[in-house]
């Protein structure tokens, strides 16, 4: 049987005791960048997301879970997003909120459970990311985890008056080797 737990960590589905931590994560400036996000949240707005959190990935298209640490903090989330059942397809994206949890295997962790998640119970054939050219420690995550690089977006994010290329990572379903 799948699992969501990992050596260090687990994934869970998204608690109502999680807006302090979507109220502080989705409103730091730091990670609008890679985010998108362009105004802060309300609590009362991510309280309308959690409320909605439990809805089937089918039918909104997207799956966030928390990351764990083995004391039950939460310590990052990652996200399955514009889920595509019929072409077998979804991105993913990944954030860990601190510094004292990086560079020790979390995101490493997480993003394997997730991708053997996808690919064995969802079934998909294929995951994509979306990473700005340069973060290096996202690209090395994502690579390290099978990723490859298949495309260059030219100037296609633009911050502080600076546009940014961004990488496009693939992952194919690695082919059963029984067959």
């Amino acid at each position: 049987m799948l699992s969501l737990k990992g050596k260090h960590i687990y994934l869970r589905a998204l608690e109502s005791h999680d807006i302090d931590f979507l109220y502080e994560l989705e409103n730091s400036t730091a990670i609008w960048e890679v985010s998108g996000t362009l105004v802060p949240y309300s609590k009362k707005v991510l309280q309308l997301y959690l409320d909605n959190a439990h809805r089937d990935i089918y039918e909104v298209k997207q799956l966030r879970l928390c990351i764990c640490d083995k004391g039950h903090n939460t310590i990052g989330l990652i996200d399955v997003f514009d889920f595509d059942p019929k072409n077998l397809r979804a991105g993913i994206g990944i954030i860990v909120k601190n510094d004292e949890h990086r560079n020790k295997g979390v995101g490493e962790e997480a993003l394997d459970l997730v991708s053997n998640y996808t690919f064995s119970v969802l079934n998909l054939h294929q995951l994509y990311a979306n990473i700005l050219e340069d973060n290096l420690p996202s690209i090395r995550l994502f690579e390290k985890n099978g990723f490859k690089k298949i495309g260059v977006k030219k100037d296609w994010v633009l911050t502080n008056g600076i546009f940014k290329n961004e990488v496009l990572y693939q992952k194919v379903k690695p082919l059963n080797k029984e067959n």
